[in-house]
């Protein structure tokens, strides 16, 4: 019962909850001890870790302040890296080395020419009027469409993004594709003033394009400790869940209702299920407990597919290895599901990923210093389970890509 009260507080959960997961789980997959292997597993991550980091102190606050300069210590090493990396900026130059580091090559996206036959069948007048041209074929002449598109997020109204999606998305067909490279795009100073909008609200200067396979950068430099490896680390994220989603679309192409299929993969409309039957998981797309801690989803068996992105894209980040490199960030490997339970006169879960470290490093160096995350290790840690129950990484990542639409896998 010790493992399953340890893995329970790790989770947010009661022990017996993970105690009547095992042994429905056991007797449906035939996969026996699965939860001691993992309590053992995150027990001895942690000490090899904290060794490796000449760490005896085992008190919570320590614990978090040698995680914190440690992801201080790796993002020195990473800006010091690009200094040698060709490019005209920072962002130029860590637009290169992520897709360089990045395992995913390419994907099954939309051809460009539908980006612009959607603007000249809905021409965007905000569009127009910021650059101060008269129709989108002075657009199209001038600009590049994987950047055009990138800006329309953040230039256009949400009433003209949904009527546009609805109309222009309504019609495609697996004709409308094609394997191509994920792009990875720094906007121009053109889009200045729009692109530092876009980073006041989002709190990050990357986001992406799933269909068309672009991430963009907004050259907007922030420099608070931290931000610029948790969004380096961001970039990784979305190479893979772009992945993930060319996966989707590639899969129902053949569909006759593929168009419909694909809006509700792209407006995020994994269905809402609230209950979970023995040997049910549930599939859910975002982080409750950052929208709502309260959220009764918390308490149920689940797996989301973000985690399985951030897990292979800090596998790249983190196991990259370059003569030139005089940076080693090999210590975050597969730390991403590994938290553990301190003590500072009281209990704390501790995370030991990679991106809930650096967002507990910038929250601590804006003065809030009693600000740590732990969302994405606990995430990781329900998916590490489910992993193994299931056989491993890609018996998972079929699991997922069969039954997303459904919400639920069932065993």
């Amino acid at each position: 019962m010790e493992n399953y009260s340890i893995l329970g507080k790790i989770l947010g959960v009661g022990a017996e909850v993970i105690e009547r997961l095992d042994r429905i789980m056991s007797a449906k997959t035939g996969k026996k001890g699965v939860i001691d292997k993992v309590a053992k597993e995150n027990e001895k991550t942690i000490n090899v870790a904290l060794n490796l980091l000449n760490s005896a102190n085992r008190s919570t606050e320590h614990v978090y302040s040698i995680l914190r300069q440690t992801i201080l210590n790796h993002e020195k090493e990473l800006i010091d890296f690009l200094k040698v990396v060709e490019g005209k900026d920072e962002f130029e130059k860590a637009a290169k080395l992520a897709k360089e580091m990045s395992s995913v090559k390419k994907g099954f996206f939309l051809k460009k020419k539908f980006a612009e036959e959607i603007l000249r069948k809905r021409p965007s007048g905000n569009l127009l009027k910021y650059l101060k041209l008269k129709n989108i074929e002075e657009v199209l002449s001038k600009y590049d469409i994987s950047e055009v598109f990138s800006v329309l997020r953040f230039i256009e109204t949400d009433e003209w993004m949904h009527k546009t999606f609805e109309v222009a998305y309504s019609g495609l067909k697996a004709e409308d594709f094609e394997e191509r490279e994920v792009e990875i795009k720094v906007l121009g100073p053109e889009w200045k003033s729009v692109a530092e909008k876009f980073v006041a609200k989002k709190h990050h200067n990357v986001s992406h394009l799933k269909e068309f396979g672009v991430i963009f950068l907004n050259p907007i430099k922030e420099n608070i400790p931290g931000k610029f490896l948790r969004d380096f680390a961001l970039i990784f994220h979305y190479f893979h869940e772009i992945e993930f989603y060319s996966k989707l679309f590639r899969k129902y192409s053949t569909a006759p209702d593929f168009a419909e299929h694909l809006k509700a993969f792209l407006r995020g409309d994994v269905k809402e299920v609230y209950e979970a039957k023995d040997g049910e998981w549930l599939i859910v797309q975002r982080y409750l407990a950052k929208e709502n801690p309260n959220d009764a989803r918390l308490l149920l068996p689940r797996i989301n597919p973000e985690s399985l992105h951030w897990m292979r894209g800090e596998r790249d980040l983190t196991l990259f290895v370059s003569q030139e490199a005089k940076m080693n960030l090999r210590l975050w490997n597969d730390l991403d599901w590994v938290g553990g339970i301190f003590k500072d006169g009281k209990e704390d879960v501790v995370s030991f990923d990679l991106e809930d470290n650096a967002m507990s490093l910038v929250s601590f160096m804006e003065g809030k210093k009693d600000e740590f995350f732990n969302y994405h290790q606990r995430e990781a840690m329900w998916t590490k389970i489910f992993s193994e129950y299931v056989g491993g990484e890609e018996k998972m990542e079929k699991l997922l890509l069969d039954n997303f639409d459904k919400g639920v896998i069932k065993f």
